[in-house]
């Protein structure tokens, strides 16, 4: 009986040093990097070569009173990508079917309208029963309590740390060069720059 106990208590302990406890909210910012999403050229791949710059995940639409912010955000790339900020959009039709294209149709329609050059995933789905886990990760109060809660719209904007966190968020109606969104981007970023004008 007390080999046995000892066993176990040996066992218990190499487990112990093997798997050292893990904070949750680390683990929540390691758990954004892990999920498997696709390119809008059809590459599946993870957020994971983005961190260690602050990202804009934005859910963007192609028929949407919104739309024109996609000049917005091309704009804070072309502005910040040297200085660690990189937009990243996907593309989603769960409201009004206003993104009602493919991803070819999606990725022609933002570069011959809008240039955009930042990183754009292929079309998911943002709410309800067959949402992404990667919206299920940004909007889950378990997962990101501060910042969590469903998308009302086209256009809303997840701000993220260099390390994983989700440090802001913005609804379709803050423009991307509106003032609170430079600041927050400006806070999260190594070094002060100077702002794009609106």
């Amino acid at each position: 009986m007390k080999t046995s106990c000892c066993v176990t208590s040996c066992l218990t302990l190499a487990m112990t040093m093997a798997c050292p406890q893990v904070d949750a909210e680390d683990a929540g910012e390691e758990a954004l990097y892990a999920i498997p999403v696709t390119t809008i050229d059809g590459k599946t791949t993870t957020l994971t070569e983005h961190r260690g710059k602050v990202m804009m995940i934005v859910n963007v639409a192609s028929k949407c009173g919104f739309t024109k912010q996609y000049a917005g955000l091309q704009t804070l790339y072309a502005q910040y990508a040297d200085k660690g900020l990189v937009v990243v959009g996907f593309p989603a039709n769960d409201f009004l079917r206003q993104e009602p294209g493919d991803d070819v149709e999606i990725r022609r329609f933002c570069s011959l309208n809008y240039g955009v050059t930042f990183p754009m995933y292929s079309k998911i789905t943002v709410k309800g029963k067959n949402q992404h886990p990667l919206y299920r990760h940004l909007t889950g109060k378990d997962t990101n309590p501060t910042f969590g809660g469903k998308i009302t719209w086209n256009f809303n904007k997840f701000l993220i740390s260099p390390d994983g966190a989700v440090i802001a968020r913005f609804g379709a109606r803050t423009k991307p060069l509106a003032k609170e969104v430079l600041s927050a981007i400006e806070a999260a970023l190594p070094s002060a720059s100077t702002p794009p004008q609106e």
